[in-house]
């Protein structure tokens, strides 16, 4: 907190399960563009389900869901107590002199918040404790390479047309593809928004489910809260439902261009009509096709796994959505459930596998158990497909496909190790959300892998789908550049060092006092050469690479296989680390640090390695 003085901090307090944490986080981002010198957010995650505890999980949802701001993996929950933390997502606010404001709950807080951090600001910009620095923060999305698909949520096959529908969902784009992998077209610009027309013309925000009706696609536009429609013949993109603002009030029913949406995440067709997973207010939505208007089908609004009939029951964040023409099976993941809902207007909602028969505690059990009925468990599972009576479902948080028999209701994990990762024998999967199936083959859109996997179901053999020519959008944010980016190098004086295998540099980094290196964060460095030059071969040029560091001292190691033993170059030597202050807490800073080095090599030297010295910060 001594690092935060004279600024206005907002403590989020989440879990990336919760969608009521996701709603809240385009409101932070408003206010971090308002108040772009004045306020901080830090984000605090404190988890709910097992996997959730985990720093790397942490950091995936980081970029999926392109925070911008630090995130404290609260894994023990220390600060969540010490802040009394009673609900998914608390706001805490701080002054600019480190005191404690005050605390909202849940979402739609935004103009609040604004009006209090308006004179906060106003109240410390007369005292003189108000500091207006910029603060700017090294972004995880920024250590990653392009990848031709970005956190693909849901994956839709159609075997009769030989075709298969990929929600790129952080590409804001679907991507059709034949079932082996050939690229057929692309749906969508790569920008964050809602606009209709021609494929090119077309955007989203993070498009999840789809369903096919002959050779109409519909797609839940998830984070636009609309339902679009694309006309695949004519290659076309409207809006079917939806205002384009998310629904802060319980709706029930209306026209389908005047009703707000909550986060629409899947869709399935049955005789004509649209079953949406309304992931939002926790219910399944309906609208017919034939229809002007759309509505809620089941469920109450309460986040809750009961039984009962569509009036009193209770889901708990549908995700995925499937059927087999008589009931829709649900993947009801924050209750980690699969419910089984009937189709008719007066059925009702059952559990498949899940916690309904429990007395408490419904949402927060949970697990990685195969079995029969209510002995097995699921941990926040997010898709589910339906073949000959067996469910196969995405069970995200377990890194698994389990299989439900519908009859004897049999949970058994089918593919996955339960440890993420990215291995095709045996099948290793990182938070698996999509999955559908045609020609006997199982689709997989393993989310954070940023891959398609296609399983065999006979023989249960996984491969990855390749796309040839597919490649990802421009980015439809700014690039944050280095902070250091635009410092001239240090330059040295001509260095002239004995022949060898490989030209060695040691570095010496100056640390402010009592501060360490990172451990969690290995130094990096880069060298590039100016024009032609014999002494380092090319394909060992421009990469990024760890250094060997002393996380006791302040000092760093790394070398470069020479191509030849003779001869003269000019080499920019670019270095990257992050350090902490020593024992005491506080945020941790990065620093790139540059040199314009003239090396030449020569039999006369005695000097085995290059020194390099930081400025002192």
């Amino acid at each position: 907190m001594r690092d935060l003085r004279g600024k206005v901090v907002i403590l989020d307090f989440w879990t990336y399960c919760c969608i009521n944490c996701i709603h809240v986080l385009p409101d932070l981002k408003h206010l971090e563009r308002k108040y772009a010198k004045e306020l901080v957010v830090i984000g605090v995650h404190s988890p709910k389900f097992d996997e959730e505890h985990k720093t790397e999980s942490i950091r995936q949802a980081i970029m999926r869901y392109e925070i911008e701001h630090p995130v404290v993996n609260d894994a023990n929950k220390i600060l969540s107590r010490n802040f009394f933390m009673q609900s998914w997502p608390t706001l805490v606010l701080i002054d600019p002199e480190g005191f404690y404001c005050g605390s909202v709950s849940g979402e739609g807080n935004r103009e609040l918040l604004d009006r209090v951090i308006a004179e906060v600001v106003k109240y410390h910009k007369a005292k003189g404790t108000l500091d207006e620095t910029p603060v700017r923060f090294r972004l995880e999305r920024e250590k990653r390479e392009p990848t031709a698909l970005k956190y693909p949520g849901k994956i839709l096959a159609d075997e009769s047309g030989n075709r298969l529908f990929i929600s790129d969902s952080n590409h804001n784009r679907i991507v059709i593809t034949t079932l082996d992998g050939q690229l057929l077209d692309i749906i969508g610009n790569g920008k964050f928004a809602a606009k209709d027309g021609s494929y090119s013309e077309a955007s989203f925000d993070r498009p999840q489910g789809m369903e096919l009706v002959g050779e109409t696609l519909y797609v839940a536009d998830t984070e636009n809260h609309l339902l679009r429609k694309i006309d695949l013949k004519n290659k076309t993109v409207s809006t079917l439902a939806g205002t384009g603002k998310q629904a802060r009030i319980r709706v029930f029913a209306g026209k389908l261009r005047e009703t707000a949406l909550n986060s629409p995440w899947a869709i399935e067709h049955v005789d004509g009509t649209l079953f949406i997973a309304m992931a939002g207010p926790h219910q399944i939505w309906s609208h017919d096709l034939k229809s002007d208007t759309i509505g809620v089908f089941s469920g109450t609004g309460r986040e809750d796994i009961i039984d009962g009939p569509h009036a009193e029951a209770a889901l708990a964040q549908p995700s995925g959505i499937i059927s087999d023409g008589e009931f829709l099976y649900i993947a009801d993941s924050e209750g980690s459930s699969i419910r089984k809902i009937s189709v008719k207007r007066d059925g009702r909602v059952s559990t498949v596998i899940g916690t309904s028969h429990l007395p408490g505690a419904r949402l927060f059990t949970f697990g990685d158990r195969d079995g029969f009925g209510n002995e097995a468990q699921l941990q926040h599972p997010l898709g589910v497909a339906y073949h000959n009576g067996i469910l196969y479902v995405a069970d995200s948080y377990n890194q698994k496909i389990k299989t439900i028999d519908l009859k004897t209701r049999e949970v058994t994990t089918w593919l996955g190790t339960g440890k993420r990762g990215s291995k095709l024998e045996p099948a290793e999967f990182s938070e698996p959300e999509g999955v559908s199936i045609a020609g006997g083959k199982l689709y997989i859109a393993d989310t954070n892998n940023h891959r398609i996997c296609v399983a065999d179901l006979k023989t249960g053999k996984v491969t990855k789908l390749d796309i040839d020519g597919l490649k990802p959008p421009k980015p439809d944010y700014p690039v944050a550049t280095d902070p250091d980016a635009d410092k001239a190098p240090i330059e040295l004086k001509p260095q002239v060092v004995a022949p060898s295998s490989e030209l060695a540099f040691r570095v010496k980094l100056n640390l402010p006092e009592r501060f360490k290196l990172n451990k969690l964060y290995p130094v990096r460095f880069k060298i590039t050469a100016e024009g032609k030059q014999p002494l380092i071969a090319a394909e060992h040029l421009g990469k990024r690479r760890k250094a060997t560091s002393d996380l006791k001292g302040s000092s760093a190691s790394f070398s470069l296989p020479l191509a030849k033993k003779a001869g003269k170059a000019v080499l920019q030597v670019i270095v990257t680390y992050s350090y902490c202050r020593d024992g005491v807490g506080g945020v941790c800073k990065f620093k790139t640090e540059r040199w314009k080095i003239p090396i030449e090599l020569s039999g006369d030297s005695q000097m085995k390695s290059i020194s390099l010295t930081s400025n002192a910060d």
